[in-house]
């Protein structure tokens, strides 16, 4: 699986253009306080975490792929970024962060329940957990037969709807979940924000 995230890096460009960008800073930056320790969760090329350490936040930013991370250090050598194993328990203390940030990263990860696992772990009790990832709408899953086999058009391991999403971060303990649609029309494929607090 690391592999397939290297080849991944190895192909993008240099200066990654993320679609709802600005959508996704937004979201982001509303829920964050000078002085928060923030865990960037799937920290790419350290955009996100860039724009954390700006707004005075205390972050890390954690990515799986050893391409990303070389990036992300190069261009931002004064931030705190960190290798993880891509199956295995984060290099992080309990109840470390105040906020989590996912941003396209709970679709791509093969042991959902391992991760919210230790995404909690990592949280303190109160602390938010802030992701995004793509709204796979009921009625277009079951048009294209997606729903039991993943989409062939994508490396996305699991698809997630509003009800979907809501109800894992229940089941691992967060609450309260706010899920909201961002922009697009109804039937296409759409980002989901969610809000969880860990309970």
């Amino acid at each position: 699986m690391r592999d397939y995230y290297e080849e991944l890096w190895e192909r993008l460009p240099e200066r990654l253009a993320l679609p709802d960008r600005a959508r996704r800073l937004t979201f982001l930056l509303d829920e964050v306080s000078a002085g928060d320790r923030v865990l960037d969760l799937g920290s790419g090329d350290g955009t996100f975490t860039a724009e954390l350490a700006r707004a005075g936040a205390r972050v890390v930013g954690v990515e799986v792929a050893e391409a990303a991370l070389k990036r992300a250090r190069a261009a931002h050598p004064e931030l705190d970024f960190r290798l993880a194993p891509v199956d295995g328990p984060l290099p992080l203390e309990d109840c470390e962060f105040d906020l989590i940030w996912a941003s396209e990263v709970i679709e791509h990860v093969a042991d959902t329940a391992r991760w919210l696992s230790e995404v909690r772990r990592v949280l303190s009790p109160g602390g938010r957990l802030l992701l995004t990832t793509p709204n796979h709408p009921r009625a277009a899953v079951l048009l294209y037969g997606l729903e039991r086999y993943g989409d062939p058009l994508s490396d996305h391991l699991h698809l997630y709807t509003h009800r979907s999403l809501e109800a894992v971060l229940y089941e691992f303990g967060f609450e309260p979940v706010k899920v909201r649609h961002a922009a697009g029309p109804p039937l296409l494929r759409r980002m989901l924000l969610a809000r969880a607090v860990r309970s």
